[in-house]
């Protein structure tokens, strides 16, 4: 996901280029353009989309919901928000947040790691969020006037060749990067002075700890002084100064110290990263090693981590025996009921998985990770009748969410009905921005001839909705 400030540079720069081709909103000239909210959404939809299908996106349905919960609780103390925001996680060991345009906030698994407390995560989520309610992406674009044309030709070019060829995608978008362009990406003193500000105030409004930012930032330019060849990636985008750390430590002395304790949401959250991230064997030594010498901060989770890296060497055994001792002290959590199931399912125990996941969502309804792990493993076992009516009663609760029509369609597959399953298909597609799949498949469902009067006509009508919609993105 090293493309991922160079896709953010190109979405922003190039409408003009590629708004005929990407259903992007025309931005006509950029020193021209107003870059409304309604634009930015559209165009950070469009990023979002081609991001879902890299492999370095963490399509992790209790890591995300994590760090959305934290990011909603930080977005709703926000003076005058008025955004919509999504926050998502990409699979990179490097120090790293970033704010696309419309609300959509990634953040590396590398900085989710590196945060030795959840307020300093906050304090890093209140500084992007920061940066979206202050407006400073449409503030960039209406300084992109400065860019040549060779510049913004390059970019077009390098996104084009990462789509073919990662590789190649990767060295061209090297190369711009190297030049002016760049500067396009770092926001000015000015907004990090702004977004620190703000961000200060979401902080201490959402009853989180205001002295995580600053322990971060310095932490970050402890770091940089020490390593100046290897800053880490945040600090080129987001210059930091002395200035910040300054305003940042005056604003602290008004504020009265106060521990805010982790939640074991974040602690376990960060075992679960780091379990599965580099060699599994790795990752049980290390897990090992903490709860042998008492280095950890919750054991609860560092028992977690060391059954979920157990569970990546595929030593089933011993993972089964951890986690007995894991429930020994931890309350009752649906990450451990998860892991619980997952750990059965891999062993080809699938009815043993179902009756974990059946408990779990009596004390856990709402945990979209147990939903899915239960309505996967009913079409695992061809219990598609089953799967198909749970699903449907999670639609009336959540009906934008693109993975349970995903499972809706393959419920359908499964009873022969091939209509139905291509129309939930190409809900999924539509709800995860990808008109043009959709309309293929409401297309191919009506060509099944399957279907009541009612079932074709809503087909047909949602049809012409989506074609409508794909049109009109796509008029300059």
């Amino acid at each position: 996901m090293k493309l991922i400030h160079f896709y953010l540079i190109a979405w922003l720069c190039v409408g003009p280029v590629w708004a005929a081709d990407n259903n992007l909103p025309d931005l006509g000239e950029a020193s021209q353009a107003v870059f409304t909210p309604q634009v930015e959404r559209k165009v950070g939809e469009e990023i979002i989309r081609d991001l879902r299908s890299d492999p370095a996106f963490l399509d992790d349905p209790e890591v995300t919901s994590y760090l959305n919960n934290l990011g909603y609780r930080l977005a709703a103390a926000s003076p005058n928000n008025r955004q919509d925001f999504e926050f998502f996680v990409v699979r990179d060991n490097t120090l790293n947040a970033f704010a696309l345009p419309g609300g959509y906030i990634g953040v590396h698994s590398g900085l989710i790691l590196a945060a030795q407390s959840e307020s300093e995560l906050a304090g890093v989520l209140a500084h992007e969020i920061a940066h979206v309610t202050q407006r400073h992406i449409a503030r960039l674009v209406a300084q992109d006037s400065r860019n040549s044309i060779l510049s913004i030709a390059g970019l077009a070019l390098a996104i084009l060749a990462a789509r073919s060829n990662s590789q190649v995608g990767g060295a061209a978008g090297a190369i711009v990067q190297a030049g002016a362009i760049q500067n396009t990406l770092d926001f000015t003193r000015e907004n990090e002075r702004e977004a620190d500000r703000v961000g200060f105030q979401i902080l201490t409004e959402s009853g989180l700890d205001p002295h995580g930012m600053a322990s971060f930032f310095e932490r970050l330019a402890k770091f940089n002084r020490l390593y100046d060849n290897n800053a880490p990636v945040y600090l080129r985008s987001h210059p930091l100064t002395t200035d910040r750390l300054a305003d940042i430590e005056n604003r602290l002395q008004s504020t009265p110290y106060k521990q805010i304790p982790d939640s074991l949401d974040f602690q376990l959250v960060r075992a679960k990263l780091r379990a599965t991230a580099g060699r599994p064997e790795e990752a049980v030594q290390w897990f090992d090693s903490g709860l042998k010498e008492q280095k950890f901060n919750s054991e609860v989770a560092q028992r977690y981590g060391l059954v979920s890296a157990l569970l990546s060497a595929k030593q089933f055994t011993r993972a089964e025996r951890e986690l007995v001792q894991l429930k020994k002290n931890a309350p009752s959590h649906p990450m451990i009921e998860g892991l619980a199931a997952t750990i059965k399912r891999a062993q080809g125990q699938d009815r043993a998985a179902l009756a974990i996941y059946q408990a779990g969502l009596k004390a856990f309804p709402f945990q979209r990770a147990l939903v899915y792990g239960y309505v996967d493993t009913l079409l695992a076992l061809r219990q598609y009748a089953e799967a198909i009516h749970f699903i449907n009663e999670e639609l009336k609760r959540y009906v934008s969410d693109a993975q349970l029509y995903e499972y809706q369609a393959r419920g359908y597959a499964g009873e022969k009905q091939e209509f139905l399953s291509h129309r939930a298909l190409a809900e999924a597609y539509a709800r995860r921005g990808n008109r043009v799949a959709a309309i293929q498949q409401l297309q191919i469902a009506l060509k099944t001839r399957e279907g009541d009067f009612y079932q074709l006509s809503s087909a047909e009508a949602r049809l012409k909705e989506l074609k409508a919609l794909d049109a009109e993105s796509r008029r300059p």
